[in-house]
């Protein structure tokens, strides 16, 4: 009698496989379900490698096939009669696809706005053939069992899923002329800070005598020396030197923000 052809490692014939199926499904025993994913390495692989062509590498979505593998064998109930290929594949590919979904927002958003986000653009798309009209947020919100505020959210969320370029054209026109989504942004106004100093300075001011004012306005903003302002003034320096110092320590304390 010939030997039996010895399997290629991390090959198991069908009733081995579901011997260990039904085993598992009993014990729940980890290496069992170590050695089933190992058995079936290979169709995560070839079905990893579908993907391969989208800028990704492929050991990195064969390990997210591994996560999908490892969700349907832990799910599998082999009572029912149906091969685990053909549960494990839809399982498999989904969690590749997630992968790739959860990838392309450009900010982090949960998963739970994610999944709904996807579910609101299939509901639009039967209810717009349904009711004929345009589909309202409550229309939303009846068909997928949320509230209102749920499908508000999750359609702001979409809004994440491809920022746009600041070199985007804005005027769908090329050239140097074009404007740029960058042209639009706000920037920093430094004279709206000169505006808010001069506020407070005006207010701080206005707690200065007429004598105290003049002497501010000639020596800060006019860059007049103490004596001459002492000479206009028809006063010391050593007097004008006085009032200068009062005046800014009536500055200083009237711009001294004071707790509520």
């Amino acid at each position: 009698m010939q030997p039996a052809t010895p399997l290629p490692s991390g090959v198991i014939d069908v009733t081995r496989r579901r011997e260990m199926f039904a085993l598992f499904a009993a014990t729940r025993e980890q290496s069992l379900r170590d050695d089933l994913v190992f058995a079936h390495l290979a169709m995560v692989r070839q079905l990893a490698s579908r993907f391969a062509s989208r800028a990704e590498n492929l050991e990195d979505l064969i390990q997210v096939g591994i996560i999908g593998l490892i969700k349907a064998i832990d799910r599998f109930d082999p009572s029912r009669g149906v091969e685990f290929s053909s549960f494990a594949v839809p399982t498999i590919v989904g969690e590749i696809k997630r992968h790739f979904r959860d990838k392309s927002w450009a900010m982090r958003v949960p998963r739970r706005l994610k999944d709904l986000n996807v579910a609101v653009g299939r509901a639009v798309e039967e209810l717009t053939i349904e009711i004929g009209r345009a589909v309202t947020p409550s229309d939303l919100a009846a068909r997928l069992g949320v509230s209102v505020e749920d499908i508000v959210e999750a359609q702001e969320t979409s809004r994440a899923y491809a920022l746009a370029s600041l070199d985007a054209e804005m005027d769908g026109r090329d050239g140097p002329s074009s404007t740029t989504l960058g042209d639009a942004v706000g920037a920093n106004d430094a004279d709206l800070d000169l505006l808010l100093e001069r506020t407070f300075l005006r207010d701080a001011c206005s707690t200065l005598s007429q004598r105290e004012r003049i002497i501010v306005y000639l020596r800060f903003f006019q860059g007049v020396s103490q004596s001459e302002i002492a000479r206009r003034l028809s006063c010391t320096q050593m007097h004008v030197s006085r009032l200068q110092r009062r005046a800014l320590e009536k500055i200083r304390t009237a711009s001294t923000p004071t707790d509520a």
